[in-house]
């Protein structure tokens, strides 16, 4: 079958004004209740788009860690691509693309640094190893072959044996603070719902958007 013929109608659910919670932080954790409910695959993997000041995109699956009214937090390495450009270009995307249930969310907004408490707090939270990778990955730089992580990594365990491994300084998390979330559900003829919340002065607003 060409990839031309792929298709599928989706028909699981729609999605109506009637049915949403009253701000898309609730409507996000009764979706994303469902969606860990069911066993599905690492629910919080989401793919983050960033950008250069000039407009070259860039992006990849990263895991949420954390989602509250405050925002959508996620934590990696400050020095690389993904930190680079939200240094210089603090906006970004967050998709969650669930699609056993025909669903997605798409949450656009400003990103910042969550505080060094909140990094402290996360990172010791993390298995050991995950915590020594931190420090043994210069996330993004070139590398001659797999033997300069593996090798790094030796290096150190022996370091930190019997101690405490310390926050990297270019280690930690971002929030991401929506400015609209759109709940995405599929319908047959591709005529899907769309249902876009927008932040405003007194509150967030609901759009409906075409498919």
């Amino acid at each position: 079958m060409s990839l031309a013929d792929l298709r599928k109608d989706y028909s699981l659910a729609g999605l109506a004004e009637k049915d949403l919670a009253r701000d898309p932080f609730r409507q996000f954790e009764k979706w994303f209740q469902e969606a860990e409910a069911s066993k599905l695959v690492e629910p919080n993997a989401c793919v983050l788009a960033t950008a250069t000041p000039d407009g070259r995109p860039s992006a990849r699956t990263v895991l949420l860690k954390g989602a509250d009214g405050r925002g959508f937090v996620f934590y990696s390495n400050y020095e690389s691509r993904k930190g680079r450009e939200i240094a210089a270009n603090p906006r970004a995307t967050l998709v969650f693309p669930w699609f056993a249930f025909e669903r997605q969310v798409i949450i656009e907004g400003a990103v910042a640094r969550t505080s060094r408490e909140e990094s402290e707090a996360y990172f010791h939270s993390r298995p050991r190893a995950s915590q020594l990778g931190a420090w043994g990955s210069q996330q993004s730089s070139i590398i001659a072959g797999r033997a300069v992580l593996e090798d790094g990594m030796k290096a150190l365990e022996q370091k930190y044996d019997g101690q405490t491994v310390p926050l990297p300084p270019h280690w930690g998390g971002w929030r991401l603070a929506p400015e609209t979330v759109e709940f995405w559900q599929g319908r047959r003829s591709r005529l899907h719902d769309r249902l876009r919340y927008r932040r405003q002065a007194d509150g967030w607003m609901v759009e409906r958007l075409a498919p």
